[in-house]
């Protein structure tokens, strides 16, 4: 009998890379030096960005501050589509989707928000494979949180030790381990399949 049934993989720097360059670049063309001024205040208010994530701030409610930090220099659709255009698939990590689906139930478990969903990534075909998407704002947690990693146990149906959570954070792997699942610390993926082969999961 297989050790695991649900194969739970983080989204951003796992599946997708992300880099805020091209948004800085565009605010910097609608005002000299905005894309450094926004990039700075919402790194500097980290606490704004964990909020919309967790579902605890509203779309309307962030796209109103984040006009604001852009001294309304663009429309709050243009930024939507700004700050979302800042994905690209990591195709080696998503090629291994269809051959664990055949053995596995796939989970998505992203701390995400609303925006970079519709705007960036929900246009990826890898999506397909996934059974689940477990998304921190509509399930009102962000990882590393314990409540997270429950809800994802509502959601598949499974155990905790039936769960095997692929994430780039060491601390997010580390609040899966603490929830009594298994996980992988991802760095690359030659390291994933090794870690994936020690396990016997491929």
């Amino acid at each position: 009998m297989q050790k695991y049934s649900v194969i739970v993989f983080d989204l951003g720097n796992v599946l997708i890379n992300f880099d805020y360059a091209p948004f800085i670049d565009r605010l910097n063309k609608a005002e000299a030096g905005l894309g450094e001024k926004m990039i700075n205040l919402y790194r500097e208010n980290y606490h704004i960005h964990r909020a919309f994530e967790a579902g605890k701030m509203s779309e309307a409610d962030f796209l109103s501050l984040m006009m604001g930090w852009c001294n309304n220099k663009i429309t709050g659709e243009y930024f939507c589509r700004i700050f979302s255009d800042i994905f690209t698939e990591n195709k080696k990590v998503t090629s291994l989707l269809p051959l664990l689906k055949k053995k596995y139930m796939l989970a998505l478990l992203s701390n995400t928000n609303i925006i970079h969903k519709k705007y960036g990534w929900e246009k990826y075909g890898f999506l397909k494979y996934f059974d689940k998407l477990c998304l921190s704002y509509e399930l009102g947690a962000v990882k590393p949180e314990k409540a997270i990693y429950r809800s994802v146990e509502e959601i598949t149906g499974f155990s905790p030790e039936k769960h095997i959570f692929i994430d780039d954070v060491k601390e997010y792997a580390e609040g899966a381990r603490n929830a009594g699942w298994d996980a992988i610390h991802f760095t690359d993926y030659d390291s994933l399949l090794t870690k994936f082969k020690s396990r016997n999961i491929i």
